[in-house]
């Protein structure tokens, strides 16, 4: 009998791939700059606390993560009620997707931007309207603003945006928001606020009072370092949100390490900002360095950079591309396709250690 192949619905057809990078299997020293993780470890104390559940996992973890969301509360003053915790930022992400778009609904937001947002108007047979970044990489808002319908449900702004790494005014985010319906949720995806030096991080946090339709999306991937363990929150101008992405999601979406391991970052400020401060030293650095090389890099506020190779006329910039970055990964530097991130001749270069910039910048150098 010939083998009957499985019919999948439309939907898988629909959804892309997400370009993961690779290097789970090589070698110590090669530098992984093409994930946007933080270089350094977890704290001591985080992995404690990771450590000292360990011994109770015969139990699910807390449904609600009520002690979590209890500390962000604390920390960020928006009522426990009001924040979605999630496996990864990403996890509310998908969820908000789940529980606003369907086939007929509209979602707008920036290209080239996070890679995951295409998978939203995909899985749900929405309509995705992206609006290109402006000639300095950053999100236009105006024209984001004039796409918005009677069929929109869902905007959203990453910002400091992955992967051109420019970050755009916290006024202008306000302004933003307040042109917006109330019908259309705006989630904010800040992933990478705290590195932001335009604002303060915590300067969004007073749009929610004012509302309702808001989401600041962000993560203990980054900064905290804690993407090994997937946790992200959403902080809600409104319960409902909160109701409907629970709603769409399997039970007991953060596992019971994650939110210990939050918890417990949660309480080391000093060292987001030590973090912050050596990552704005590496930012400068690597600029200076691109610049040296006369090479157009954006004005990043994140921890990575968004920079342009030089392509001669006639040359393919998909293909001077592939041949910079397998250059690099020959050198045991590994950096990020731009063309797979939306937009082909350009490359996304995490921040690692003092010694991995240096050699990226190097080795980028004797490549071109």
């Amino acid at each position: 009998m010939g083998r009957m192949a499985l019919e999948f619905s439309e939907r898988v057809r629909r959804i892309p791939t997400y370009p993961a990078a690779g290097a789970y299997a090589l070698p110590e020293d090669v530098a992984l700059l093409a994930s946007n993780e933080s270089p350094d470890p977890p704290l001591p104390e985080v992995v404690e606390a990771v450590t000292a559940v360990l011994g109770g996992l015969n139990r699910y973890p807390d449904p609600t993560s009520s002690r979590l969301r209890r500390a962000l509360s604390d920390r960020y003053g928006v009522p426990s009620s009001r924040i979605a915790v999630g496996n990864g930022s990403c996890d509310v992400l998908l969820a908000a997707g789940e529980a606003l778009l369907e086939p007929g609904a509209e979602l707008v937001y920036a290209w080239p931007s996070f890679s995951v947002y295409p998978h939203l108007a995909a899985a749900s047979g929405a309509t995705a309207i992206t609006v290109p970044v402006n000639e300095r990489d950053e999100h236009d808002l105006d024209a984001m603003a004039a796409e918005i319908t009677a069929a929109t449900r869902l905007v959203i702004v990453c910002n400091p945006n992955n992967p051109t790494s420019t970050a755009v005014p916290a006024d202008a985010v306000a302004a933003f928001v307040a042109k917006v319906p109330r019908h259309v949720c705006v989630i904010v995806d800040e992933a990478y606020c705290e590195f932001n030096t335009l604002d303060d991080p915590d300067t969004t946090l007073d749009l929610l009072k004012r509302h309702t339709n808001l989401v600041l999306l962000r993560t203990f991937s980054k900064v905290h370092g804690l993407c090994g363990l997937r946790v992200g929150f959403g902080l809600c101008g409104s319960e409902e949100f909160v109701t409907a992405v629970n709603q769409v999601r399997q039970p007991f979406f953060c596992n019971a390490a994650a939110q210990a391991a939050a918890i417990e970052a949660l309480r080391h400020q000093d060292e987001v900002n030590a973090r912050v401060e050596r990552t704005i030293v590496a930012r400068l650095e690597v600029e200076d360095g691109l610049r040296a090389l006369g090479i157009e890099v954006a004005d990043s506020q994140a921890n990575f950079c968004w920079l342009h190779l030089p392509v001669a006329e006639g040359e393919d910039p998909a293909e001077v591309e592939g041949r910079i970055v397998s250059g690099l990964a020959d050198r045991g530097v590994l950096v990020r396709a731009g063309g797979a991130l939306g937009r082909p001749g350009s490359l996304r270069v995490t921040y690692g250690t003092p010694s991995q910039n240096a050699r990226f910048v190097a080795e980028l150098g004797a490549l071109l």
